[in-house]
């Protein structure tokens, strides 16, 4: 039998814009630091703007794993922790629609329906701009945006349980 921890998966391109730095607590009470990048955007015919974000160190994306507190995983699911805080960092920026904001994120499927937080952590987002925000912010501003969206997400996943 081979205990060897599975190849980590290579970031999908270069990040669309300059990766963004977290350091993450060890249980350990070390430090290490991964890298955020995001794809190029595109935007769908009926206004959806799509990106791909994700986390990874020199050996390639983290698990969402990676970035939960020292002390372990807490029992809720990974976007259930981190889209608050990923949403928040958008407020005001995302359009609302039904009383909702118009922002969809997604993780792959973890491989064990059992342990939720053991799956790469690459967030595919769709997002409606707020109709003034979009026309007069640049492109590359609103990448920012969801870039350090992201962040705080990942940031406070590792300050929650």
């Amino acid at each position: 039998m081979n205990d060897a921890a599975p190849a980590r998966l290579a970031p999908p391109g270069p990040s669309f814009l300059r990766e963004q730095a977290v350091r993450l607590r060890a249980a350990d009470g070390g430090e290490r630091t991964i890298r955020l990048g995001l794809g190029r955007p595109a935007t769908t015919d009926d206004g959806w703007w799509l990106a791909l974000a994700w986390a990874r160190d020199d050996e390639g994306i983290v698990s969402c794993l990676d970035v939960a507190p020292p002390a372990g995983p807490p029992p809720d699911p990974p976007l259930l922790v981190m889209g608050p805080a990923f949403g928040g960092a958008l407020s005001g920026l995302v359009a609302e629609r039904e009383g909702r904001q118009a922002l969809r994120l997604r993780l792959p499927p973890p491989a064990d329906p059992d342990r939720p937080w053991a799956r790469p952590l690459i967030l595919q987002i769709a997002v409606a701009w707020e109709p003034l925000r979009a026309v007069t912010m640049r492109p590359t501003e609103l990448a920012v945006a969801v870039l350090t969206a992201f962040r705080r997400a990942v940031e406070s996943a590792g300050r929650s349980g």
